[in-house]
């Protein structure tokens, strides 16, 4: 199973997941960027879909399957199947609400596409109002392997880490985490963000002291989380 990513807009993040001869496009914004490396790399684009719905993520989708005649995989077909052949390879896909009720990640290979649950370096916002569904889905994706790569769908990693400065100055794994950044190719390991995200380290003896001292509850695992997302 093969990856290729492609930004668009400002900051937003396309996919294209592909094996020998079949691909399968991601928020598909990037519409002439995915078109050429179809071509180019002689594949069929056989399949369009989003991790979830906002407009950022959708604006590509009625030109990609308009100009290659790939079919849509929307939210009802994705709820219902827990993965998605390609090539006679398993594409995973998780339903992880939070950010939205519809939001998914899907995994291939040892990646998984987040989409706006679990940015580098931060998370998105929980604009479904379920903090609870959030934070199922949050620990959820902190439960694969440490080697698990983590693709967003917007590159706020940069940001992200200013913003971790300001709650975790004396965090000395942010330094290597940046030096890792290749705005090129947006991607962190889940060992890493485990590390510096502060919104996947309630659980971490040294990011409880913070809370602590910021007079925020930590008695539970879900106040902890709780603590951590009234942060900002």
């Amino acid at each position: 199973m093969n990856l290729q990513q492609f930004p668009y807009s400002s900051d937003n993040l396309s996919y294209v997941i592909y094996g020998e001869h079949s691909a399968l496009a991601i928020d598909g914004g990037a519409v002439e960027s995915i078109l050429d490396f179809v071509e180019k790399n002689k594949l069929r684009l056989t399949h369009v879909t989003h991790t979830h719905l906002h407009p950022d993520h959708t604006s590509g989708t009625q030109e990609l399957l308009t100009r290659s005649g790939a079919a849509l995989l929307d939210g009802a077909f994705l709820s219902g199947h827990a993965q998605i052949e390609l090539d006679g390879m398993p594409v995973r896909v998780h339903a992880t609400p939070g950010h939205t009720d519809d939001s998914v990640t899907f995994h291939a290979g040892n990646c998984l596409i987040t989409g706006d649950t679990l940015f580098n370096g931060t998370i998105g916002n929980c604009f479904s109002g379920d903090i609870r569904a959030f934070y199922n889905s949050i620990k959820f994706l902190m439960a694969f392997p440490g080697d698990t790569l983590v693709y967003a769908g917007h590159d706020y990693l940069k940001y992200a880490m200013s913003f971790t400065r300001i709650i975790e100055p004396d965090n000395p794994d942010i330094n290597p985490y940046l030096k890792s950044y290749d705005p090129a190719h947006v991607c962190s390991l889940l060992g890493d963000e485990l590390k510096v995200n502060p919104y996947l380290r309630f659980n971490d003896s040294k990011f409880i002291e913070i809370l602590k001292k910021k007079n925020l509850p930590v008695s539970t695992e879900f106040q902890r989380w709780e603590s951590v997302m009234s942060l900002g």
